[in-house]
């Protein structure tokens, strides 16, 4: 495994600042019921890393090994296979969180704690599930585990328009609930899927937006979607949209409406990096959503799928990108 050259020390990788920045301060004044414990990890995470004080995330999400299997998603990068390779990425090109299921957050608990937030993925699914069944996940962690881990927040994936959706909404806000009690913020995955959902439909802009508004209604403090097309897949929303003159017209113009679905901006969102693809294309998505008011990337295959070299300067450059 390549060793990073030496972790950085600097002021702008160093978590949790002592004053709040005004963006800092604004977002976090948007969570108005929310108890210290909560509000202290929203800020932690937000004052951490690269982009620490600026009201921007880019979070390492490593959850890939669940839903591809190992060889799918580390045999590009054999370096992968081993959990602290992620802790260290994370850390060393100064994200503001890594995100993973149980097992890699252990495997890594002792040697990196305090050095960067963790989100513990508190669900998850596999290749493995029959196509033929409803979209679904199992529970896979626990609150009293992201306590043990030191986590600052719980994941939880919810797929709006599965015949399964409230049963996994209803989880999920006792998840939220449970973790609000411990001072715990959560992050909650919505995408969209199931026999009333097109697979166009999926990234449609209007059941983008639609799956983001429902993350917000059931208490989640950041909202995580797909970067939506310009197709609208609900024959109401297409009226909807026409009357409302919403435009839809560029990637930013779609990131816009979305983060409105997110009351207006009062919720942080951040936007999935999808599967593998070009430089250029992961820069011009990290564009779009800073012109569109999004406050970040969660970017997983698209980083550790690259050498421990390539990966670092791509997430740098993602932080460039929002930062200037």
């Amino acid at each position: 495994m390549p060793a990073p050259t030496a972790m950085k020390k600097s002021a702008e990788t160093q978590s949790c600042a002592s004053t709040l920045s005004p963006e800092v301060k604004r977002i976090i004044d948007c969570y108005e019921n929310e108890n210290a414990g909560v509000k202290g990890n929203l800020v932690r995470m937000l004052n951490t890393g690269k982009l620490a004080g600026t009201g921007k995330m880019v979070i390492l999400p490593v959850d890939q090994g669940f839903e591809h299997g190992p060889a799918r998603s580390f045999s590009v990068n054999p370096d992968a296979y081993d959990p602290h390779y992620h802790f260290k990425l994370a850390i060393e090109s100064g994200c503001n969180a890594y995100a993973a299921p149980l097992g890699p957050l252990q495997a890594g608990a002792d040697t990196f704690a305090g050095q960067i937030p963790t989100i513990l993925k508190y669900n998850s699914s596999n290749s493995l599930y029959s196509n033929n069944q409803d979209g679904n996940q199992a529970i896979t962690g626990s609150i009293q585990d992201a306590l043990e881990l030191g986590c600052s927040a719980v994941g939880f994936t919810i797929y709006p328009g599965s015949d399964n959706q409230f049963e996994m909404m209803e989880e999920v806000r006792d998840m939220i609930r449970e973790a609000k009690n411990f001072g715990l913020a959560s992050v909650v995955w919505s995408y969209a899927r199931g026999e009333g959902v097109t697979k166009e439909g999926e990234t449609a802009v209007d059941v983008i937006a639609y799956a983001a508004h429902m993350a917000c209604l059931l208490g989640a403090h950041i909202v995580k979607v797909k970067l939506p097309t310009d197709h609208i897949m609900q024959k109401e929303a297409q009226k909807a949209f026409e009357k409302g003159n919403i435009d839809v017209s560029t990637q930013a113009a779609r990131v816009k409406e979305v983060v409105r679905s997110c009351f207006n901006g009062r919720r942080i969102v951040v936007f999935s990096g999808g599967a593998a693809k070009g430089e250029d294309a992961v820069f011009e998505d990290a564009k779009d959503i800073k012109a569109g008011g999004g406050n970040g990337s969660i970017i997983g295959r698209n980083s550790f799928q690259r050498s421990w070299k390539d990966g670092v300067e791509l997430l740098d450059k993602i932080m460039d990108i929002y930062k200037n």
